[in-house]
């Protein structure tokens, strides 16, 4: 969007650049660590030249910073035409999780990209939170303060969607959704 609240259409070519060089960083997580990653091996791998690269990007720090905010908006779309249900909201993102399962299971489960895990806990508290907050404060049997409820939900779900990708998916995400709300009354 654009400052008078409009949507900006981005140059196609703009897209495939970045989706280039998206492909070729992690591919190259795959390999080596992040840290031994540098603009050239990206460059290299996306077939591009540096300087197309820096017409993005100032610098790797500023692409991965970028490219989380892009993999979170995706996710965020994703989970925004989902049904208001808890259930349906985590099986649209888990659903969007397995369909970018490369992409997840490295920069969240095995590399753990510290820019893209915050990001993404901030997305999944976000999730939680209101609801757990309403539902703790709306019940009486329960005296757990609602930011200690979001913390330990928080929790137990990025926990379990790491090991889940960590063991290659081996449940369908309506079947790990299921389950999750079945351990979280409260969610």
């Amino acid at each position: 969007m654009n400052g008078s609240g409009k949507t900006v259409k981005l140059d196609p070519r703009v897209v495939r650049t970045r989706q280039l060089i998206r492909e070729a960083f992690v591919d190259l997580l795959g390999e080596i660590d992040v840290e031994k990653i540098t603009v050239n091996r990206i460059t290299e791998r996306a077939t591009i030249n540096r300087v197309t690269f820096y017409l993005h990007y100032k610098d790797i720090p500023d692409m991965l910073e970028k490219m989380a905010d892009d993999i979170i908006s995706e996710m965020q779309e994703a989970i925004r035409g989902a049904d208001e249900q808890p259930s349906e909201v985590l099986v649209v993102m888990l659903e969007h999780i397995a369909e970018n399962a490369k992409l997840f299971k490295l920069l969240l489960a095995t590399k753990r990209v510290p820019v893209f895990t915050e990001r993404f806990l901030s997305v999944t508290i976000g999730m939680i939170s209101s609801r757990i907050e309403h539902r703790l404060s709306s019940s009486a049997q329960t005296s757990v303060p609602a930011d200690i409820g979001t913390w330990y939900l928080t929790s137990a779900i990025i926990g379990t969607i790491i090991f889940w990708l960590r063991n290659d998916m081996p449940y369908r995400p309506a079947f790990l959704a299921k389950q999750i709300i079945k351990m979280a009354p409260h969610l």
